[in-house]
């Protein structure tokens, strides 16, 4: 298949730039696959599609200020911005990450930031991305999350044209997000307030969390033009027994966001209920154990949007999307949503 076929002519204003101040306020056009057809809804409607057997599976990962601005070492001006993706030293000093700029960011050369916190360029990627090498002016390193926690950015994606804020802090976040590690939210989650959540559970749904720590990787453009010789970055996913037991029991796995597509599938497919999955599911691809999707709108020509067509039907998603665009909906992060039954 060709990456040509799935792409869309997207307006730049629909791109949503601000969160709503309603969590649970956003439109959601729910697309029938059997049917055929779509309608358009509102969110708050979720749990009314919700039955007894049905489990929810939501991504609990949490985002961290993966952002971080420092200037070159021995240099007074020039800022360099280093986007943390994921640690690949056992004691959590060294990490992969983006550079900017990052032409003159070589290896061996020193950032410096706020709090005595000070990184070297260790190693040079395939693709540009560099490992960095933490180490403070004291010491030990310490507690790593907590310095980033202060001096550090929310990683909002780079189509959102603004830097980010104090509420971005909280809204680029689910309200049941745990575990730390992720550098970019899983936005389909974060539509759910805690009374959603309760109205799916009194639709006798039973509620499942996963963990699937989400890299940059998963939203950036695919670089091959044919599909099958795609590859997708590796991320970390983890389920407990006690969730497991959940969704092997529902009638109908209802998974909200194509993270949780993701983890849901590379368990049922290799039977490992933790690791790392590079799974990539595009149209032709067979779900083993996901019945339903809620998920937002995705880029074109993007592995997400690859996703959806496969579990939608490459005709009716895209068909689908087209008058998404057409009736305005917002895209993308901080947009509105897609249920897929």
């Amino acid at each position: 298949m060709d990456l040509a076929e799935f792409d869309y002519r997207l307006p730049e204003e629909l791109i949503a730039q601000e969160a709503l101040a309603d969590r649970a306020a956003a439109r959601m056009l729910v697309v029938y696959r059997r049917e055929a057809r779509w309608e358009d809804r509102a969110f708050r409607e979720f749990p009314s599609f919700l039955c007894a057997g049905d489990c929810l599976v939501l991504n609990d990962s949490r985002v961290f200020p993966a952002r971080l601005f420092g200037k070159r070492h021995g240099h007074l001006s020039g800022q360099v911005e280093v986007f943390l993706l994921r640690p690949v030293s056992a004691d959590g000093r060294d990490w992969e990450a983006l550079v900017r700029p990052g032409r003159k960011m070589r290896v061996g050369e020193r950032v410096v930031f706020d709090g005595g916190l000070e990184a070297e360029i260790v190693a040079r990627g395939e693709f540009g991305e560099r490992t960095v090498r933490f180490r403070t002016s004291s010491d030990g390193c310490g507690d790593l999350f907590e310095r980033f926690e202060k001096i550090g950015h929310v990683p909002l994606p780079p189509y959102i044209k603004r830097p980010d804020d104090a509420g971005d802090r909280e809204r680029y976040q689910t309200v049941f997000a745990r575990e730390r590690g992720s550098v970019a939210a899983p936005t389909a989650g974060l539509h759910f307030t805690g009374e959603v959540l309760e109205a799916c559970r009194a639709r006798g749904a039973a509620v499942a969390y996963v963990t699937l720590h989400v890299g940059l990787g998963t939203f950036q453009p695919l670089r091959e033009e044919q599909l099958e010789q795609a590859r997708l970055h590796a991320e970390r996913y983890r389920i407990t027994e006690e969730n497991a037991e959940k969704i092997r029991a529902a009638g109908r796995v209802v998974a909200v966001g194509t993270t949780s597509v993701r983890t849901v599938e590379s368990a049922w497919r290799d039977g490992a209920m933790s690791g790392e999955t590079d799974i990539f599911i595009y149209p032709g691809v067979a779900f083993r154990r996901v019945g339903a999707l809620l998920t937002n709108f995705h880029l074109p020509r993007s592995s997400l949007l690859l996703l959806v067509c496969a579990f939608a039907g490459k005709e009716l998603a895209m068909e689908a999307y087209r008058h998404a665009v057409e009736f305005r909906y917002r895209f993308y992060s901080y947009g509105d949503c897609m249920l897929i039954v």
